[in-house]
């Protein structure tokens, strides 16, 4: 239900944003294109505490995490190439749908201390990335314990030209960002 709500305001972006940014066919406007969230394990050994890590991971998008090696050795931090140094999903369609819809309306309003998303988060490509410092924010890991918290990096990937397109399509959909100080 959610998710049909997310796609129906989706759809009229368009509609929403042709006299701001004067498009002259829907294909201008801008669409979100996909969601990556990111979580890295550090110098974590604990073989159980990187399934957790997993686990609440799927958990929260709804898909298995790939793991991501190192590019390059470094000698200093005693990582070799290959190492794994973290998990990504990458949410399209439906899936980053509902994600989106959950992190609006419900994780992002239960953050502690949450005044909104700097608008000067969102890159010059029009791409915008969201540090959540604990994921017990979303509701299918509440029920846990504190001493296995992670943090996660989401990234919403646009179709957007530029940062302003990008801003207001975000503002459009409903993601908190903060007032412009002018």
């Amino acid at each position: 239900m959610a998710t049909q709500d997310m796609k129906t305001k989706l759809a009229g972006t368009y509609e929403a944003l042709k006299d701001t940014f004067s498009y002259t066919n829907p294909m201008q406007a801008p669409k979100i294109e996909k969601v990556v969230v990111s979580t890295g394990i550090g110098k974590i050994d604990d073989r159980q505490k990187i399934a957790l890590i997993q686990d609440r991971l799927a958990r929260i998008t709804g898909q298995k995490a790939s793991p991501k090696p190192a590019k390059k050795s470094i000698a200093q931090f005693k990582l070799r190439e290959g190492d794994i140094v973290g998990y990504q999903v990458t949410l399209r369609g439906a899936r980053m749908l509902t994600f989106l819809d959950k992190l609006i309306h419900i994780a992002l309003p239960q953050t502690r201390d949450f005044r909104g998303i700097k608008v000067t988060a969102i890159d010059e490509m029009g791409n915008i990335t969201i540090g959540v410092k604990e994921h017990t924010v979303f509701p299918e890991t509440a029920d846990e314990e504190l001493k296995d918290v992670f943090g996660l990096a989401i990234t919403i990937v646009t179709t957007a030209k530029t940062a302003s397109e990008a801003e207001a399509l975000l503002r459009y959909i409903g993601l908190p960002l903060q007032k412009q100080d002018v």
